[in-house]
């Protein structure tokens, strides 16, 4: 199994990741009927994303905080919610590729997923 190594490894693992978040049942229905994406706009957003975290690229413009932030004031995004999406990116990633780059955009996943839902349940606190 090859590592993630270019933008098109990054569009194969966001295409299918997301291909499994829309049927999980913790988490498809944030996407589809709370957040409403649109699908067309939100994968270039997301293969932009990945690419910036993992390869430098300066490619991403955007502030997904606050999207989720206002995003949490719509439904529950919880501890429950955001170990479903990690454990789908982890198992996405590792059915998929093997190697240094693997384990660090995994790595970079769960950092990400405890600062949101950190900041996410601070503004809970604060508000």
């Amino acid at each position: 199994m090859k590592d993630i190594e270019d933008r098109n490894d990054i569009i194969y693992l966001v295409d299918t990741f997301y291909d499994q978040v829309r049927e999980n049942k913790t988490i498809g229905p944030i996407f589809d009927e709370v957040a409403k994406i649109n699908w067309q706009d939100h994968l270039p957003n997301m293969y932009d994303f990945w690419e910036s975290i993992l390869f430098g690229k300066g490619v991403f413009k955007g502030n997904p905080m606050i999207k989720h932030i206002l995003l949490s004031k719509k439904t529950t995004m919880s501890q429950v919610q955001f170990d479903a999406w990690l454990e789908l990116w982890t198992a996405t990633v590792n059915a998929n590729f093997k190697g240094e780059k693997s384990d660090e955009i995994i790595l970079k996943a769960k950092s990400i997923a405890n600062l949101m839902l950190y900041k996410i349940e601070q503004v809970k606190t604060y508000a």
